[in-house]
C-alpha cells in the first residue's frame, strides 16, 4: 500500500489544474490509494445525469459532484502559519513512547 503524507481531513491547496486559481485551503473528502489520486471539497466538479431512484427515493436530474484530482496536484496548507507546505517527519517521545509525527517545513510546528 502507498503511503502519502497527505490525510483526509487535512487541509489542501490546490496547485496545479483548473482549480489552482482559487488560494481557498479546501478539507480532503477521500485518499484513493490505488490510483494515486485525492478527492478534494467542491474542487474539480463536473455535471452527472441522474437516473431517479425511487426505491432509495432520490429524484433524477443533474447533479454536480467532485471526482479526484492527482495527489501531486495539491500541496497540504500548515494549520499553524496557514501556508501550503511540505511535510516532513519526525519521532518525537511522548508518555514514555516514541511517536511519528508530521511537522511543517517552513515554520517547524507538529501539524498534528
Amino acid at each position: 500500500m502507498k503511503m502519502f503524507r497527505i490525510r483526509k481531513g487535512d487541509n489542501v491547496m490546490v496547485i496545479a489544474g483548473k482549480d489552482a486559481d482559487k488560494d481557498v485551503p479546501r478539507k480532503v473528502l477521500k485518499i484513493l490509494r490505488k490510483h494515486d489520486r485525492i478527492l478534494v471539497e467542491k474542487v474539480n466538479l463536473v455535471k452527472r445525469h441522474m437516473r431517479a431512484n425511487p426505491y432509495a427515493q432520490q429524484p433524477g436530474g443533474i447533479v454536480e459532484k467532485e471526482m479526484p484530482i492527482h495527489i501531486s496536484n495539491v500541496m497540504v496548507v500548515c494549520p499553524a502559519c496557514h501556508k501550503p507546505t511540505r511535510v516532513g517527519y519526525r519521532r518525537i517521545e511522548s508518555e514514555g513512547k516514541e511517536k511519528k509525527v508530521r511537522f511543517c517545513k517552513k515554520c517547524n510546528e507538529v501539524m498534528e
